[in-house]
């Protein structure tokens, strides 16, 4: 069993027992939480697709840590006009855990 859920503008395809790390959510370590906005339900041949949200399924997830990730570097140039910005950014993210995926 398997479903596609949306958090943090994104697109998530999670199954029992999978870890992720999504956007940064407003969460404590260790907490249980519910996600709902879920997508599309595949439990073996029986697929369900929301319009756009499948009623009466969530996902259970526990948080596992909060952290940044990796630096991107940007850098702008105009050749032969004496302009040159550098720039640098580290998105934070939040690592869950998926527990269980519940359908009505």
């Amino acid at each position: 069993m398997y479903a596609v859920i949306k958090t943090g503008g994104k697109q998530y395809k999670v199954s029992e027992g999978d870890t992720l790390k999504v956007e940064k959510l407003a969460t404590e370590i260790g907490k249980t939480f519910s996600l709902c906005s879920i997508l599309t339900l595949v439990d073996g041949e029986k697929v369900t697709i929301g319009t756009p949200l499948v009623d009466g399924a969530s996902v259970d997830a526990t948080v596992v840590s909060h952290g940044r990730g990796d630096k991107v570097k940007i850098f702008k140039m105009h050749r032969r006009k004496h302009y040159r910005k550098s720039q640098g950014h580290r998105q934070s993210y939040t690592e869950i855990k998926i527990d269980k995926i519940a359908a009505k």
